[in-house]
């Protein structure tokens, strides 16, 4: 088991997220960077759809109940064993009583903790992502207790370490398909859309990234429509919106883009005031 002493500023349990449930309105949630979270568990030996705590720009505090083996990947928040620095993208061996912290956040956004054998917490429609209204808690809290799954055998490569290539957290292009209704843009609106920078607004979350620049539009709104994650939507002020893994699924605005996998990635890592650009993918 594992106490939260502080639950960090928005921590959550995500796996790869629940599918076959969205006729029923509910979203896929799940890990927002799969890339960094895959590498964790795999670090580990974990199938790499094991549920992790993904922990955003300002970490929790963990006081261990049991021996185990943990990984961390994805965003660098200077994490601490016992006050002692440990390093990202290596298996870490904890004990009963250990404390993991974190502090300064060097690059990226969020950050995944895996645990050899994956949590073991609330499971619910086949999945362990937290999301309000579907599972009890949204988030973690303090003095919550998250259980873990332990294995009857533990194996760490004291000296193992592999590099995770972490380009993409500062790559501003943003690669998209066309959207369903791409093809009811203007040319000088589609010209717009993938020649100038665009700048993450304040509003940007688990649901959705807004962009702080407009786009003129008089497009008419849409039937409500399918959405997923990775949609990006034309609002009727012009603002573009970008859903994200907690995404409703369905939406009256139109279609225009649609976010490659990897990309969901790339955003997931940034925060308010940086820059993208859309390059489009014409495979």
């Amino acid at each position: 088991m594992i106490k939260v002493l502080n639950p960090g500023m928005y921590s959550t349990i995500q796996d790869f997220g629940r599918f076959g449930y969205q006729k029923y309105g509910v979203p896929c949630s799940g890990v927002m960077d799969r890339k960094a979270a895959s590498f964790a568990n795999a670090i580990l030996g974990n199938n790499n759809e094991l549920p992790v705590l993904e922990m955003t720009m300002l970490g929790p505090k963990l006081q261990f109940d049991c021996n185990t083996i943990i990984c961390i990947s994805g965003a660098d928040m200077s994490p601490k064993l016992n006050n002692t620095f440990i390093l990202n993208n290596k298996p870490i061996s904890v004990k009963k009583g250990d404390v993991l912290s974190f502090g300064k956040l060097n690059n990226g956004v969020r950050s995944y903790l895996a645990v050899s054998g994956g949590f073991s917490t609330e499971k619910v429609m086949e999945s362990y992502s937290m999301y309000a209204g579907i599972t009890n808690q949204s988030k973690i809290e303090k003095n919550d207790i998250l259980e873990v799954s332990i294995k009857s055998e533990l194996f760490e490569n004291q000296h193992a370490s592999i590099k995770m290539n972490t380009d993409y957290f500062n790559s501003k292009g943003i690669e998209v398909f066309k959207g369903s209704e791409f093809g009811t843009l203007s040319e000088s609106q589609k010209e717009l859309l993938f020649n100038q920078d665009f700048t993450i607004s304040k509003d940007n979350n688990r649901m959705a990234y807004q962009l702080n620049e407009p786009l003129e539009n008089s497009l008419e709104p849409i039937i409500t429509s399918l959405v997923l994650p990775g949609t990006v939507q034309l609002t009727p002020s012009g603002k573009l919106i970008i859903l994200m893994r907690d995404c409703q699924t369905t939406g009256g605005y139109p279609r225009v883009l649609q976010l490659k996998e990897s990309s969901i990635n790339v955003l997931s890592q940034k925060f308010t005031g940086q820059m993208v650009s859309f390059c489009l993918d014409m495979i």
